[in-house]
């Protein structure tokens, strides 16, 4: 298993190119899996169940992308984690269903480390932080693909970004709850720590082992 870390923002069309070729390296046995850590520019993109409707304003470029799900935005102070992974060789029996529950399952016990409770909903893929208003706000987004059973895409976790972009969008086709962030879970807990992206990706390393 490699980790890559990008230290700049990474175009997105580059990132898909990287992926499929990764992909089938790791399929050729050519390549270890990937686990690659990375930021974009602002972007939206959209997955192969978005709907016209859900794109309200083309505020940033926009992408049709071979992932599962709907539309999502991308950008600076997101943590994008791009798994390059053989199925094959990790389960017993393939299940992209068991995989999925593993990404969330890695989001779930990343935030927790923070001490923000993220949950699962039924319906909607993706990671979720509740209010006490009874309001939630989703705080995680997942879309892979899975071709000769090596995944690609992978999850996104919004650790500080800004989240007046996800305006133009109707998140995952989902317009009756909001979004929030990592940071901005901390400071309504009044903690008084700056998470930084780098504090994020040693706790996803960390917990990477314990799930899968």
């Amino acid at each position: 298993m490699e980790i890559m870390t990008s230290k700049s923002e990474v175009d997105y069309d580059f990132a898909v190119a990287e992926m499929e070729a990764r992909a089938a390296q790791i399929r050729a046995k050519e390549q270890d899996e990937l686990l690659w850590f990375v930021e974009h520019p602002p972007l939206y993109t959209a997955g192969t169940s978005a709907k016209d409707s859900d794109l309200v304003e083309a505020r940033f470029p926009v992408y049709q992308t071979g992932r599962g799900g709907q539309y999502t935005y991308h950008g600076p102070g997101q943590r994008v984690i791009y798994a390059m992974l053989d199925l094959k060789k990790r389960q017993e029996t393939p299940d992209i269903k068991r995989y999925v529950w593993q990404l969330e399952e890695w989001m779930i016990r990343t935030l927790a480390e923070f001490g923000v409770i993220g949950e699962r909903r039924a319906g909607r893929v993706g990671i979720w932080v509740a209010r006490n208003d009874g309001t939630e706000n989703k705080i995680g987004a997942i879309g892979v693909r899975v071709r000769h059973w090596v995944t690609y895409h992978g999850l996104a976790l919004n650790v500080d970004p800004d989240l007046s972009h996800f305006g133009g969008i109707v998140p995952c086709g989902v317009n009756a709850h909001g979004v929030t962030s990592l940071r901005k879970e901390l400071d309504e807990k009044e903690t008084g720590h700056k998470v930084t992206m780098a504090d994020v990706d040693a706790v996803f390393q960390k917990k990477w082992k314990d799930v899968f």
